[in-house]
């Protein structure tokens, strides 16, 4: 199948283009860019004008739901709903039932979705067995079944002894951990901020502290064992500055911050909202200043969609009691789109922290549009506004704080090893 993309405006950070360029496609792969290769005759034409032509996203935070949770979504509806939001790449976090903790699991998944053949899916395996923090999985084993990198996903584990026991396993194989920082008994019951909001309403807090003395445990292990980390989802303004502090010594950490907390605070809770209720919380508008700040300078690498689709009725519980997470595929584009204009930012800039550098985290071929990569290319009309409602979501989750809000930012085409998935 050949394709020619033709006068769209073409961003690729890796590259350093940023210009109107025709794109060429041939067997799944970049053939050419500007230039018409010899020989080649288009199967099909798209034509791109007044689009933007980027390569696919690649998010670090997306929940599939599957195996166990298939009320909540499914691997086909999330699938759909990826290509429906650019995005070409994804890791899941490894909390299914059951956890990703066995090889033959993670093959099955990988199976899964290379059938489906809408994004590539990037698994987490389980850093310990159950997730239950007390034994360390054999990382070789689920590495060698598919598995990008080890994570608890919003686990933590209480044992230092057993993280550092990791770490080493981790560092011995150049294995990257994932973690999401937060102390588990300073953050217990807590369901917001720990502020003003959260006060107000009665709610039970999670303080600054549960993110912090995380990152601090975490980052000394992993100083002691050699380990690579990566830190999901940052939330605070003291995160971010001793994640500065930690780059600026050269250790090897990386870390994320989830779209939604680049937009809302904990103001944003309103009268109980139970779509901002959220891991780790909104928080602050001095932490949401600092997270932004942190993005554009590099001290946050990436942004991430946090992707944790729940069904309906698991909303409608009181806020305290209602399950957290919210929809994000098919907001990931928009709402970065959204940060790049509110901070005056180039686009080229925006989009590198949602391909380019998630895939290097990741550690895959993916976030370019080099010759003779993988065509994995998302085009999309920056100017079209679309109106965020459930009806508008193809993700099995229609839950977001971002519910009647119109954003700028249509995807109009996807394509996947060179295939149109949407549009």
């Amino acid at each position: 199948m050949k394709i020619h993309i033709k006068n769209g405006h073409l961003i690729d950070p890796k590259n350093g283009i940023d210009a109107k360029q025709d794109l060429y496609i041939a067997a799944g792969k970049i053939a050419s860019i500007g230039k018409v290769p010899e020989g080649f005759v288009a199967n099909q034409t798209i034509d791109a004008t007044d689009l933007i032509i980027i390569p696919g996203l690649v998010d670090l935070s997306a929940r599939l739901r599957e195996p166990g949770f298939e009320h909540k979504a499914t691997l086909e509806s999330e699938m759909l709903a990826a290509a429906a939001g650019g995005v070409t790449s994804l890791a899941c976090p490894p909390d299914t039932d059951p956890v990703l903790d066995e090889p033959g699991l993670v093959e099955m998944l990988k199976h899964r979705a290379k059938q489906l053949n809408q994004a590539h899916v990037y698994p987490l395996g389980a850093l310990t067995h159950q997730l239950a923090g007390k034994e360390i999985t054999e990382m070789c084993e689920l590495s060698e079944a598919g598995c990008v990198g080890f994570s608890q996903a919003d686990v933590a584990i209480k044992d230092t002894q057993v993280l550092w026991r990791a770490m080493q396993y981790a560092a011995t194989f150049g294995f990257t951990v994932w973690l999401r920082p937060e102390e588990p008994y300073l953050a217990k019951d807590g369901v917001a901020h720990d502020g003003e909001v959260a006060a107000r309403l009665g709610l039970k807090g999670i303080p600054t502290a549960a993110e912090t003395l995380a990152i601090a445990s975490i980052l000394r292990i992993a100083k002691e064992t050699g380990a690579k980390v990566h830190l999901c989802r940052l939330s605070t303004s003291e995160g971010v500055e001793m994640v500065r502090a930690a780059k600026k010594t050269g250790q090897q950490v990386t870390c994320d911050v989830s779209a939604n907390h680049l937009h809302l605070t904990d103001f944003d809770i309103g009268y109980f909202d139970a779509n901002t209720h959220l891991k780790p919380p909104v928080r602050s508008q001095r932490d949401k200043t600092a997270l932004s700040n942190g993005l554009a300078d590099g001290t946050i690498d990436a942004i991430c969609s946090d992707h944790t689709p729940v069904d309906d009725d698991a909303k409608l519980y009181p806020f305290a009691e209602a399950e957290a997470g919210a929809t994000g595929l098919e907001l990931l584009l928009p709402l970065t789109l959204k940060w790049a204009e509110d901070n005056k930012l180039k686009l080229s800039d925006a989009i590198k922290h949602i391909t380019q550098v998630p895939a290097n985290i990741l550690g895959v071929a993916a976030g370019d549009l080099s010759v003779n990569a993988s065509a994995d290319v998302c085009v999309f009309d920056p100017k079209k506004y679309w109106k965020i409602e459930p009806k508008a979501l193809l993700s099995q989750g229609k839950n977001t704080p971002f519910l009647g809000l119109e954003l700028a930012g249509k995807v109009k085409y996807t394509l996947v090893n060179g295939h149109v998935v949407h549009g």
